[in-house]
Order: C-alpha cells, then structure tokens, then sequence
C-alpha cells in the first residue's frame, strides 16, 4: 500500500491532451453528442498510460492484462461545439491491486470553461476474462510520473 503523501502525489498528478471537436461527434445543432465524452475519456486514458512508457496494447499482448470497464461517469456541465478545440485532464483517482480508476475533466482552454467530468473504474482480467493482479510493471508505471518527452526532430 502507497504512503498518504505518495498517493496524494499520484492523485494529483494529472496528463493533458488536446482533442478537436470533429463535425461527425455532433448532432444538427452543431453540440457534441453525450456518448462521445467516453471517447474522449478513452483518448486521455490511453495517452496518460502512453506518457508513463506504456500502452493498452503492451498489456494485453506481452502480458494477457486487460484493463475492463467495470463502470463509467460522466457529469456534463456546458455544451462542447463543432471545431471547439478541448483538453481532455486525466489522473488516476485509485490504484489497487486489481482495480485502477481515472478521474477526468474537459474543459474549452479558449475560455477555460469547464464542459464535462467524469471517471471510469477498471477491472484488470486475464484472457479467458477472470480478475486477475495487475502486472506490477504496469502498476509501477502508472504509480510513477510521465516520462520525460522527447522532442520531434526539427524540418
């Protein structure tokens, strides 16, 4: 089990990735559709693993860990647009041994409304979908900071 101050720091320790809202994630009048904010929920997951060296695919491939959606949330508290450009925040609001939740809120940064937050409870299961421990390199990972980004090559 983590110390208070290690799980305060891993709790506040939050990924940002900017998505674009596209015109197909929209109804008539130009407002996000309500099921695409758990896209978008998946996008900031994937990208907050992916800053800590790993992704979903490594899990499942090289370790038969898959991380299950056992429950989702999602409060929506101003409409996002057509074109509206979003930061999709991510932090891990639970670690256990078999179970990782995420936290998220997204919000327009043009005028730093927050539009939505959420979170999802994750249940780790092996291939033939029985609960299993998570594998301690992927709870290492996601327990630690991001990774130091590499800079793109420059033209």
């Amino acid at each position: 089990m983590m110390e208070p101050a290690e799980a305060d720091a891993l709790f506040d320790d939050w990924h940002e990735t900017t998505v674009r809202v596209r015109y197909a994630e929209t109804d008539r009048m130009g407002v996000v559709y309500h099921a695409n904010y758990l896209v978008w929920f998946e996008i900031g997951r994937t990208e907050f693993c992916r800053a800590r060296g790993f992704s979903y695919k490594d899990m499942e491939e090289n370790d038969g860990a898959f991380l299950v959606v056992a429950e989702s949330y999602c409060r929506y508290k101003a409409p996002a647009l057509y074109d509206d450009e979003l930061a999709v925040r991510t932090h891990i609001t639970e670690l256990r041994r078999r179970s990782v939740r995420f936290g998220y809120e997204i919000m327009r940064p043009s005028d730093g409304v927050v539009i939505a937050e959420g979170e999802t409870g994750h249940v780790v299961t092996d291939t033939n979908n029985r609960v299993i421990s998570m594998p301690e390199d992927y709870r290492l990972a996601l327990s630690s900071p991001p990774l130091p980004s590499t800079p793109l090559p420059e033209e």
